[in-house]
């Protein structure tokens, strides 16, 4: 008798923007390249959780949309999360999410998922870099790293 599983895919589509990109060095350079892969028409709709995953040099391997949730908020799996991450051999990962309202301050449950997830990564030896958290207004952003709180 054959045993089927169940097995979980993660696809590589080769894209130019991140064959020629250089690697991430700072939080601008970051939110730049999440504003340009977001949904404009939803950015201010509803709130959506992201992750960069990220080679030892810091080169993008994908950006992979975890959950994309209500007006205030949306579901972080983290099983499905690490999943992805280990099945593309990412050595680290940033974490992002937007703020329909605009609003940048982080909320304890931000705050919360973001210690969550950087604990779990630890196990692993992936270094969980930044959480940025994106506005509708395009350039406005807060990254956790440059504010102390990662």
């Amino acid at each position: 008798m054959e045993t089927v599983v169940s097995e979980i895919q993660v696809s590589y589509h080769n894209q130019a923007l991140f064959q020629s990109q250089k690697p991430l060095v700072d939080s601008k350079s970051v939110a730049d390249l999440l504003y340009h892969s977001w949904n404009k028409d939803a950015i201010g709709l509803h709130e959506s959780f992201k992750v960069l995953l990220l080679n030892n040099n810091n080169k993008v391997n994908g950006i992979f949309e975890l959950s994309r949730g209500g007006i205030s908020g949306t579901v972080v799996d983290i099983r499905i999360l690490f999943a992805v991450t280990l099945k593309s051999l990412s050595v680290a990962m940033i974490l992002a999410h937007n703020h329909p309202s605009g609003t940048l301050r982080p909320s304890e449950a931000d705050k919360q998922i973001t210690q969550k997830i950087k604990k779990a990564a630890e196990f692993f030896d992936i270094r969980v870099l930044d959480h940025i958290i994106l506005s509708p207004l395009e350039e406005d952003y807060f990254s956790f790293a440059d504010n102390g709180i990662l």
